[in-house]
């Protein structure tokens, strides 16, 4: 299990590396087509480097973005990654602690599972609005549905890291304050 775990978030890893070199290399490509916009011979000389033609760049940097942010914390981020605000769990015994980790784990599964199908509902509506620029880069299959997608399997995957925080309270596993945390001294 743990082995499969691993293969999930390296390869999580390497897909969000991937995007995030995908994402660099675009804004690039806007800073170079800003800076010779102004210079019309260079359009007319090398018709690649027409500025009409990159009106996708700005709305494919937010498509992966948004795919960056929600793999990421679905997959990359730790639980120790977090912010948390500990001051109070940190202070009390393991026993109490247990019940600070099941009652804010079930509170944060609940709240993300029960918002799963009222989003589901705003994907159907979604599947109709297709993008303002992506066509010229994708073609017209690509709709608003595909690019937000992403938050569905970040819903289902936060949902089942909580439970599976939850179980492993109930079971008896409660982590020391600041484990896996790197202090001041480090």
């Amino acid at each position: 299990m743990m082995h499969t775990v691993h293969l999930i978030r390296r390869g999580a890893e390497i897909f969000v590396g991937v995007l995030m070199a995908c994402m660099f290399l675009t804004f690039i490509l806007q800073i170079t087509i800003r800076y010779t916009a102004r210079l019309s011979w260079i359009a007319e000389a090398v018709p690649l480097l027409d500025p009409s033609r990159y009106g996708w760049t700005l709305e494919f940097c937010l498509l992966l973005w948004i795919w960056i942010i929600f793999v990421g914390c679905a997959f990359v981020v730790r639980d120790e990654d977090h912010v948390t605000f500990d001051m109070i769990s940190g202070h009390v015994r393991p026993g109490l602690r247990r019940w600070f980790i099941i009652l804010g784990g079930l509170a944060i599964a609940i709240g993300l599972a029960a918002s799963i199908l009222p989003t589901w509902d705003k994907f159907y509506i979604l599947r109709l609005k297709k993008t303002a620029t992506l066509s010229g880069l994708f073609g017209d299959w690509i709709r608003m549905r595909d690019i937000y997608s992403v938050y569905m399997l970040f819903l289902v995957v936060a949902t089942l890291r909580s439970a599976w925080e939850v179980w492993r309270a109930i079971r008896g596993h409660v982590p020391a304050p600041g484990d896996g945390i790197a202090g001041p001294e480090a």
